[in-house]
């Protein structure tokens, strides 16, 4: 059977038995067992024990799970109010005023969550509600908020960043410093445009509540002290080379706890719920990432990794052109599978390929992430989407219409970091130097 027809196949039965309801991980195992056995000369059985035992003990994973306990505690307790609280005085003199809440919040909450969806949640219980008494419009509201929550993947520290630099064996603390000034670039990109449409539209912009003497700014901004030093202690630890990926999201999560005990809503309620939701985020992820190790090795034995890089050189295409083609592949893929699954499911064939086309693998990991970060605001399976459906009500295609915009101003990000790709690469060779 020629390698067209075997690829075909096992992409075929891929999606044959997603669209059954089988869950992600298993699916991935499935398939790569069926291609190991059908394809392969090496026993199924035994490659599969071994490589799902060598994926789920790296020692590197064991950063995930405490991100994702961190950023369960700290949706439990009120840091949202107190956000909102000591950003809202600060936004009141800029073009489009409390709508700038949401870019600012989801940043800020972005370097202590790692998830898209947990940021997009924890600032829009709080922001949407508080938008919405004020009079702000609903579309521009749940728009800039779908997009700035997708700022949880880009500004470390980022969940899909450690999956990524597992399986590209690429350093997390570079890949978390690498993020920094792109995420900022974003969060501007996002600001200007809301600045613009409030130009556009002055009529539609509500009066400002009250005026705030810089005194009172100063004494409301009291309120982001909290997530400013779990900040600090988190990425600074990681920075400055006192502590590993690891070892900072063990210092997160007691940061996390000291918060939720602060302001007393840790209780033996909410301890077990973001122990329990954390656990059933992390094990969704670790079946993932075990199914897709051994789909790659089952991949490599075949030899289609190597085939399809070779198929891709023979169309002599230019960077551009590569990085436009696998732009649209993540994008249409993103509107079947989640970002995680999209990236341990492709890295094992598409990383040779980027290798061959002379891509640095540290800025690609950025590239991913932000195409990601689209796929996560495309319907069918965009997960900001279905966050932001569940606490709005509203339909699907509407919030999908009027995120896109924001979609849009992803792709300039990615031209630009493109065009000046020491956004990316600037402040890593600092950290190396």
């Amino acid at each position: 059977m020629s390698d067209i027809a075997i690829t075909a196949l096992l992409v075929v039965t891929l999606f044959l038995i997603l669209g059954s309801g089988v869950w992600i991980g298993l699916t991935l195992t499935g398939v790569a067992w069926i291609g190991m056995q059908l394809f392969s000369s090496r026993p199924a059985g035994d490659a599969m024990a071994v490589t799902i035992w060598g994926s789920s003990s790296s020692w590197t994973l064991t950063a995930l799970p405490l991100f994702v306990w961190m950023g369960e505690i700290l949706f439990r307790t009120r840091l949202s109010q107190d956000m909102f609280r000591g950003l809202a005085p600060w936004m009141q003199s800029l073009p489009g005023r409390l709508l700038h809440v949401n870019v600012a919040g989801c940043a800020i909450f972005a370097a202590v969550s790692g998830s898209s969806a947990a940021t997009c949640a924890t600032i829009g219980k709080m922001s949407l509600p508080e938008l919405k008494a004020r009079g702000y419009p609903d579309g521009i509201a749940i728009g800039s908020l779908a997009g700035a929550g997708t700022l949880g993947l880009l500004i470390p520290p980022s969940i899909i960043m450690i999956v990524y630099g597992v399986s590209a064996e690429v350093s997390i603390a570079q890949l978390f410093v690498a993020g920094i000034l792109p995420g900022l670039l974003l969060a501007s990109l996002f600001s200007g445009y809301l600045a613009f449409w409030a130009w556009r539209n002055p009529g539609l912009v509500p009066a400002p509540d009250r005026q705030w003497t810089l005194a009172e700014k100063l004494r409301e901004s009291r309120h982001l002290i909290p997530v400013m030093l779990l900040i600090l202690a988190v990425l600074g630890s990681i920075y400055s080379g006192v502590a590993t990926a690891t070892e900072a999201a063990a210092l997160g999560v007691v940061g996390a706890l000291a918060i939720s005990a602060a302001q007393g809503s840790l209780t033996w309620e909410t301890f077990r719920d973001s122990l329990l939701g954390g656990t059933r985020l992390y094990c969704m992820i670790a079946m993932i990432l075990a199914g897709a190790a051994f789909l790659t090795l089952s991949m490599g034995y075949i030899g289609l990794p190597r085939h399809l890089a070779e198929w891709i050189a023979t169309l002599a295409l230019s960077q551009v052109e590569l990085l436009l083609a696998l732009m649209c592949f993540y994008i249409l893929l993103g509107c079947f599978l989640d970002g995680i699954s999209m990236v341990v499911l492709t890295m094992g064939v598409i990383l040779p390929t980027v290798q061959a086309a002379g891509l640095d693998l540290l800025w690609f990991g950025i590239f991913i992430v932000v195409v990601v970060e689209m796929a996560q605001i495309t319907p069918p399976v965009g997960f900001n989407l279905f966050v932001l459906q569940g606490m709005t009500g509203r339909e699907l295609g509407w919030i999908a219409k009027v995120t896109l915009p924001f979609f849009l101003l992803m792709a300039v990000a990615l031209a630009l970091l493109y065009l000046f790709p020491q956004v990316v690469t600037f402040l890593p060779q600092q950290m190396r130097g």
